[in-house]
């Protein structure tokens, strides 16, 4: 069957009141009758950062077809929300990002993406979804027709979020900025998940405090004098300062940095001049800048500050020729409520297979803009886990010398859909049924 088909009968898949322990069965029937096909849609034709109209439109569409549910579109850009109320209670809020990355993708599956498309500046790009998120709004519709079949088993609101532009970390911001806490009911939890490749397929996890680290996004421009090469004295050679800037940079890390805490500054971008044989009068540097907590991400960037303006200075530039430094995006800590997150952590040991849910380990500085939704001052408690999507098998094959386990943001990311999708439905319908049935009263 494929998608459109799936699509046109989905509203008819949908039945009366089912019972909370039937949903490991139900999720692995809706996956063979539409949900692999949804995925397979989404992961062939990925769009980009606040872009993604196509995307959307097949969101705000499938969300429409679930009963209960009342679809607005556009908000904040192209974001669609999706809200459910079923009486008196709590409000949920369930969130996906959908945005792909631009990338060629070169996974070797069969429905890798060959799209290609104008990002928002207009630069033509390829997209691939390297990152999971068309598991992510794979599993929301699926999670949305589940609670809708079962609200005999809850009371409250459900808002259900399919963010765009989440690896622009813009798309929450953004939403919230266009009055997601005002136009629609304001949360009292706010939940997501994100698949993740090193992680066992089979397997959740969540911490009960970061679960996923700061990002900040610098636009470094080294100004210089252009000259000839063979005459470099008659110029000021801004990639020659500009690599002495990213060597120094490290020093931030090591020597000014506490070793106790964790911290990444990595120059991603370094693009200067037209010809080997010319001096350039301008270098630009792209720099992310990862961080565990708020004084160590505002120490990492002075230090950055700190260290253009002394290379710049001890090169002899000043005034207006000094180096731009230009924070252009950001993200704070992703940092679960830790009551929360051990509520349910422990509800769901208790409701998934036993081992399912295994203590949460952060093996990188990745970050996320769920952070938005639950930043201190909104008052909503946040909860984010993580669904392993590599089936032991590769990981096995791995680490035997096979194919390494490609990491996220790669043109080679892959994970498994079908382990990701139903775990990920499963885990996320728990939690919600936890925190809105009859017991959390």
């Amino acid at each position: 069957m494929n998608y459109r088909t799936a699509f046109c009968v989905m509203a008819a898949l949908i039945t009366a009141p089912a019972r909370a322990d039937d949903l490991s069965a139900a999720i692995k029937a809706d996956y063979d009758k539409y949900l692999g096909a949804m995925w397979d849609d989404f992961h062939r034709n990925p769009e980009l950062s606040f872009v993604e109209t196509k995307t959307a439109a097949k969101m705000a569409a499938n969300l429409r077809a679930v009963p209960g549910m009342v679809v607005t579109e556009k908000v904040g850009g192209t974001g669609v929300v999706g809200v459910m109320k079923n009486g008196a209670g709590p409000t949920v809020l369930i969130r996906a990002d959908m945005d792909g990355l631009p990338l060629e993708e070169k996974s070797g599956l069969p429905n890798a993406s060959k799209i290609t498309m104008p990002n928002r500046e207009g630069v033509l790009q390829p997209v691939m979804h390297a990152c999971g998120h068309d598991t992510h709004i794979t599993s929301l519709v699926e999670t949305a027709r589940l609670l809708s079949a079962r609200r005999d088993q809850w009371h409250g609101t459900l808002v259900f979020i399919v963010q765009p532009a989440e690896e622009r970390i813009g798309g929450a911001e953004a939403m919230l900025k266009d009055g997601l806490y005002k136009r629609f009911p304001k949360p009292d939890y706010a939940l997501a998940f994100h698949v993740a490749a090193e992680l066992e397929a089979g397997h959740i996890a969540a911490s009960e405090s970061v679960q996923y680290s700061s990002a900040d996004s610098i636009e470094l421009v080294v100004h210089g004098i252009g000259t000839h090469g063979a005459s470099p004295q008659l110029g000021k050679d801004p990639v020659w300062i500009g690599a002495q800037i990213v060597t120094a940079l490290q020093g931030v890390i090591s020597r000014q940095k506490s070793p106790l805490l964790p911290g990444v500054i990595t120059v991603g971008t370094f693009h200067a001049g037209t010809k080997n044989n010319i001096i350039s009068d301008r270098a630009d540097l792209g720099i992310t800048v990862r961080a565990n907590d708020e004084a160590t991400r505002a120490e990492l960037i002075a230090g950055i500050r700190q260290v253009v303006a002394g290379v710049a200075t001890a090169n002899g530039l000043s005034g207006k020729d000094m180096p731009e430094v230009k924070l252009v995006e950001g993200t704070p800590t992703t940092i679960n409520d830790t009551a929360l997150a051990r509520r349910l952590n422990a509800s769901l040991a208790k409701s998934l297979p036993a081992g399912t849910v295994v203590p949460f380990v952060q093996k990188n500085m990745g970050a996320e803009d769920f952070a938005y939704f639950v930043q201190p001052d909104t008052g909503v408690k946040g909860y984010y886990f993580a669904v392993g999507g590599t089936p032991k098998a590769w990981i096995d094959a791995a680490a035997k010398g096979g194919p390494p386990i490609a990491g996220h943001h790669s043109p080679l990311f892959k994970i498994a859909p079908e382990p990701t999708i139903r775990l990920g439905s499963e885990a996320m319908t728990r939690a919600v049924l936890e925190l809105l049935g009859p017991q959390s009263g």
